[in-house]
């Protein structure tokens, strides 16, 4: 769960920042990063997964989420921060 901004929708918690402001969905609220979808292929040791997205296939920590293979998950800076 995502602890540092609140759905738009979510009137109870106003001093949270929204995660996607003015319809901005692909970037991180905090740094402007971008966030990729990729697909888990494989799970690995230590809380890592091998992923895919159209741009290739890379290592990425999988430890903050519940993922397994075949599941798409939005990936910020090599961590997956959700599942889709």
């Amino acid at each position: 769960m995502n602890t540092h901004c609140k759905d738009p929708a979510d009137v109870t918690s106003p001093s949270a920042p929204p995660c996607h402001p003015a319809g901005e969905t692909n970037h991180c609220v905090t740094c402007s990063d971008g966030v990729i979808e990729m697909e888990v292929v494989r799970l690995e040791e230590g809380g890592l997964a091998l992923a895919r997205a159209s741009t290739g296939v890379a290592e990425i920590s999988i430890a903050l989420v519940a993922a397994q293979a075949g599941d798409t998950v939005l990936v910020h800076a090599g961590e997956a921060i959700a599942v889709a």
